[in-house]
């Protein structure tokens, strides 16, 4: 499947697609595009399968969103591009690693959900099994566990660009809980090694959150560059300028001089 796609930037910069997380969209990279990185680069969100104006239909697993993945860059004409990934979007790019590694040019990973534990996958995917209905985005924001670690005017700002007004004035997330519901127990799956990083990798992630978990650092970090933000999950909410900044650097980067 072709993906949706947002664009930011000039069409001849050097391109970078961004992946978002799960229940994410394209509009999750807006601020850090518009405020800084288009400024140098050409950026290009995805909506995955299940997510905002793609298509919705499964299967969900990570063979058809790689697939997805590389269809999309196929169809932009892009051989070798940059990437970025937040969370689902992060083991997504460590799967794409392991399946076509001559597509990426570097990758960061953005406090990837290398592995979520099996029993909290189950309890998550469970919590999605509602509709995703608010009474309003102020509402759904104020029952994030990281409410107090995110800076509210940014993540209301950027939900608004991820919902739909239902007639009765409360608000819909553009979704197939279906899709989120096999994504969380996807994760709970043995990611690929990090060998699989055989090109300049950067993980950024948020030590307080605990999502990336120590033998995680160990492991990977043989393989990436470390950068910890202060905050929660949503580094994008959480840490936005040492977020921007840590990609912006990496992304300027020669890469053959980074190895």
């Amino acid at each position: 499947m072709r993906l949706h796609v947002h664009e930011w930037g000039e069409p001849d910069a050097a391109p970078v697609v961004c992946v978002h997380g799960v229940a994410g969209h394209t509009g999750r990279w807006a601020q850090l595009a518009e405020e800084r990185w288009a400024e140098r680069f050409r950026v290009i969100a995805v909506d995955l399968r299940g997510h905002g104006h793609s298509g919705w239909e499964p299967p969900w697993t990570f063979e058809t969103h790689v697939a997805d993945l590389i269809e999309t860059i196929d169809g932009l004409g892009l051989a070798q591009p940059d990437w970025v990934g937040h969370s689902f979007g992060g083991r997504l790019l460590l799967e794409l690693a392991a399946r076509h590694p001559e597509r990426m040019r570097r990758a960061a990973l953005l406090d990837p959900a290398i592995h979520v534990l099996p029993d909290v996958a189950e309890w998550v995917a469970s919590t999605e099994l509602e509709p995703p209905e608010w009474t309003s985005v102020e509402a759904w924001l104020g029952t994030r566990d990281d409410a107090d670690g995110i800076d509210m005017t940014r993540a209301a700002a950027d939900v608004a660009l991820q919902v739909e007004a239902l007639p009765d004035g409360r608000v819909r997330r553009r979704t197939s809980q279906e899709a989120v519901v096999s994504i969380y127990r996807e994760l709970a799956t043995e990611p690929p090694p990090p060998e699989v990083l055989t090109m300049p990798a950067l993980l950024l992630y948020a030590p307080a959150y605990g999502l990336v978990r120590p033998e995680h650092v160990d492991a990977y970090g043989r393989r990436a560059k470390i950068v910890t933000v202060p905050g929660m999950h949503m580094v994008m909410w959480a840490a936005f300028d040492e977020t921007a900044d840590a990609v912006e650097r990496f992304l300027s980067e020669d890469p053959g001089a980074e190895r």
